[in-house]
Parts: C-alpha cells; sequence; structure tokens
C-alpha cells in the first residue's frame, strides 16, 4: 500500500471514528461504526490479507454491529443534555483525552520506519488454511468464549425487552 492509498483511507476513517466518539445520537454514532469496519476492511484488503477482510466485513461490520443495533433499538436511548453537563465527566473525559495524547505522541516519538525495514510475512498468510489453523489450535477457547458471550448479550437484550 502506498502513501496517497493510506491517507486516502485514512482521512476519512478517522472523521467517521470521531463522528463515532462525538455525535449525540446512538444510531448515528453505530451507524458511524459500521464504515469504519468497512474501512478497515479495506486495509486488510490493500495488505492481501482477503479473509481477514472478508471476516472484518461479515463478523463485525455486519453480524456485531447489527446486534449493536438491535439493543440500542430496544433499549430506545434518549438524549439527556443535562448528563453530559457534569463537571465530573468532562473532567475525566479532558483526562482521559491528554493521556492519550501523550501515549500516541510517545509511541510515534519511539518508532521510525526510515529505521526499521518491513518484516517479512510468513508463506500464506491471510489464506483461509492459515486462518483457520491459528483460529482452531491456538485460539480455540477464546474463539469459544466469545460465541458464549455474544449468546449472552442476545438472551439480555431479550430479557430487556421483554419489561
Amino acid at each position: 500500500m502506498d502513501l496517497l492509498t493510506f491517507f486516502m483511507l485514512a482521512v476519512p476513517l478517522v472523521l467517521f471514528a470521531a463522528v463515532v466518539i462525538l455525535h449525540p445520537s446512538p444510531v448515528y454514532s453505530a451507524m458511524s461504526l459500521v464504515v469504519v469496519m468497512s474501512f478497515l476492511a479495506l486495509y486488510f484488503f490493500f495488505l492481501d490479507a482477503h479473509m481477514l477482510g472478508w471476516f472484518q466485513i461479515i463478523v463485525y461490520a455486519g453480524s456485531i454491529m447489527v446486534l449493536f443495533l438491535f439493543v440500542i433499538m430496544l433499549l430506545n436511548l434518549q438524549n439527556d443534555p443535562q448528563e453530559h453537563q457534569q463537571p465530573s465527566l468532562r473532567t475525566a473525559s479532558r483526562i482521559g483525552g491528554a493521556v492519550l495524547i501523550a501515549e500516541l505522541v510517545f509511541l510515534f516519538s519511539r518508532s521510525s520506519s526510515s529505521e526499521k525495514a518491513a518484516a517479512e510475512l510468513p508463506e500464506g498468510f491471510g489464506t483461509v488454511v492459515a486462518l483457520s489453523e491459528k483460529l482452531f489450535t491456538d485460539f480455540l477457547i477464546p474463539f469459544e468464549i466469545t460465541s458464549i458471550l455474544l449468546l449472552i448479550a442476545a438472551v439480555g437484550a431479550v430479557v430487556l425487552a421483554k419489561r
């Protein structure tokens, strides 16, 4: 991926990520998150990890975001203008933002792309065989735990909807 392609994808990705954080409506935030996930999938496609790109679209931009929207619609979240006016929340968010910016500056100052050569990817990186081998050997337990957590979230949404 060349530098121009990187920035053509990075600028809208960052803008939509800002919409996720700054928009007062949870539905618009969730829909913007779908766009962010789609741009991340494009990064995987440009890095020749096609299977990961499709997983990003199908699993995250598709299934999980539908679940998020389902929960948001079931909870019927309303905008409460007084909720965002609390001084303690504003102070905590400013401190968190300052810590995040300090971490990013520290990490970017330590890494220099000119000093480090690009690492060679192993043979078959991003293929279905390599991904499934890792998923069902090294990461079998986290994979199953994630499926159980998603099942619990779906059951919890149904229980909340019955109220």
